[in-house]
């Protein structure tokens, strides 16, 4: 894919809700948006990279990208697993995402038990990638020095709007 890595923000909006209900894994959805702007060569499926919630710090994230066949979803979504626990809730909030590579692709699961274990799959996937030298530095990236003042809008992949 020679769109990674690729930048995005957004606000994080309310998804399914079934992130932290039905898997104990809660994720940050970004609105439609972002979903559609993403460029053609992004296929569906599970990234990983880095995420900044807000002016935080910058975390590890794992991502899935597409429909959820799972869950039989109609809307193509992009879910966010930020790796670190939140005192809160952080709905409205500006979601700031580098995804550096991908683990693979999206797929039905026969049971939710498979389902859950795949995701806790990816994220200790993602967690052993991410140290990588050429990982790391992303990590430092200037798009996540960006100052107080930016918008969700400003920046895509980058580059300003």
């Amino acid at each position: 894919m020679r769109s990674l890595p690729y930048f995005c923000r957004g606000k994080v909006i309310h998804g399914f809700g079934r992130g932290s209900k039905d898997l104990g894994i809660p994720t940050a959805n970004f609105p439609e948006s972002v979903v559609d702007g993403l460029p053609a060569d992004i296929n569906t499926g599970i990234y990983y990279g880095w995420a900044r919630v807000g002016n935080g710090d910058v975390h590890k994230m794992v991502m899935s990208i597409g429909w959820n066949p799972y869950y039989k979803n109609r809307k193509k979504s992009m879910e966010t697993h930020v790796i670190h626990t939140f005192k809160e809730d952080f709905y409205g909030q500006i979601l700031s995402v580098a995804m550096i590579g991908y683990i693979r692709p999206e797929k039905g699961f026969a049971s939710l038990d498979e389902l859950i274990s795949a995701v806790r799959s990816d994220i200790e996937e993602a967690k052993t990638k991410l140290d990588l030298p050429e990982h790391l530095k992303l990590k430092e990236d200037n798009f996540f020095k960006t100052s107080r003042s930016t918008t969700a809008d400003q920046i895509m992949n980058g580059h300003r709007l």
